[in-house]
């Protein structure tokens, strides 16, 4: 260790920490992304929800389309949540699009269709927490406020060797005192921005390059060399098992999808039936005319969920009548037929839209 980080370690982190950073920040962080550098609320927002549990590699395409097809709050309000969940097909996390789709309606009907300029007003709109909240208030209106994503929780928790369980609401209210306590009187988009790019590519989850980072020398878990202890959250998420056959059925190049309910996994999108078991498979297509074909069975991932799905695709005859397919479709109700463009342009779980284009 040198002089200079012999004195460092020696002090108080929080009377250098916030300094490191911003000077870090800005010779060596991330000035690329095309949300920086506006004060555009919607621009920064938008960002702030795509980024939510997704890589930024990931979010860079969706956020230009997203521009090009709503260039502001007025125009996502104005859209249908089709449109929207349509575009967003890919991203993830549904319920993000949804409460942004809500939020610009929100911003339109209750506040003239500008964004709230505090945190604790952004709080107040829905889908945006309190980290969400920081962010705009930070880099839009330049509040001193502290942001507590997953990144800036790895980093400070390190930093300060802060090892109370975050699953525990005393203990994440505890790091946000500590997280505020450090906020520069000046420079807190800098500083703010600093955080985020530290935790995005140095302080990573698996491999941190500690001997790149500025805030080393004051790093309770780099100095004790237990970066892989930080953050300490017990996991309260059980798991569970689902398993179902997928109806895939066509007719003259068109698929019968039907809407998923408004609450549960995949809501508000379009999806293919679902039926328990072969045998209900069986019962349900007993008098139907065409055939079915077994596709590779696969188990699909959610955060709390491993579901089993085993697709089956049926073709019916192209020169089925409309009454004969109206039989068949009827049982699976809530739906309509799509040709695979359609489809495609649609809201879709990430897996069905993965089988239309195979």
């Amino acid at each position: 260790m040198s002089e200079d980080q012999d004195v460092l370690a020696s002090r108080d982190p929080r009377s250098v920490f916030s300094t490191l950073v911003i000077d870090w920040q800005r010779s060596h962080g991330r000035h690329g992304l095309p949300w920086q550098h506006t004060r555009d609320p919607y621009r920064v927002w938008l960002s702030e929800i795509m980024l939510q549990q997704t890589q930024v590699a990931t979010v860079l395409g969706y956020y230009e389309r997203f521009l090009q097809r709503f260039p502001d709050v007025a125009a996502l309000a104005a859209a249908s949540q089709d449109d929207v969940l349509g575009l967003w097909s890919g991203l993830g996390y549904y319920s993000r699009a949804r409460n942004m789709h809500r939020c610009a309606q929100t911003v339109m009907a209750e506040h003239g269709g500008r964004f709230p300029q505090t945190s604790t007003e952004l709080q107040t709109l829905p889908g945006i927490g309190r980290s969400t909240a920081a962010a705009v208030a930070a880099f839009c209106f330049g509040e001193r406020v502290a942001i507590l994503d997953g990144n800036v929780k790895r980093v400070l928790t390190r930093v300060l060797g802060f090892d109370g369980d975050l699953a525990q609401t005393t203990q994440e209210r505890a790091l946000w005192v500590e997280a505020t306590a450090l906020l520069p009187e000046n420079g807190v988009e800098a500083y703010t921005q600093g955080l985020m790019d530290l935790g995005a590519t140095l302080c990573s989850v698996r491999s941190p390059q500690c001997l790149l980072c500025p805030a080393q020398a004051l790093c309770s878990a780099a100095r004790s060399g237990t970066q892989q202890a930080y953050p300490v959250k017990t996991s309260k998420l059980k798991r569970s098992l689902r398993e179902h056959v997928w109806l895939w059925l066509v007719w003259r190049d068109a698929v019968w999808l039907i809407k998923r309910p408004d609450r549960g996994v995949w809501a508000g999108l379009w999806s293919l039936p679902e039926l328990p078991s072969p045998a209900a498979l069986q019962a349900a297509t007993r008098d139907w005319p065409g055939s079915a074909e077994w596709l590779p069975s696969f188990v699909h991932t959610l955060t709390h969920l491993d579901w089993t799905l085993h697709p089956v695709r049926w073709t019916l005859p192209a020169s089925a009548g409309d009454a004969q397919v109206d039989a068949c479709a009827v049982a699976f109700p809530e739906g309509r037929w799509f040709s695979v463009d359609e489809a495609l342009a649609a809201g879709l779980p990430a897996p069905l839209r993965k089988l239309l284009r195979a």
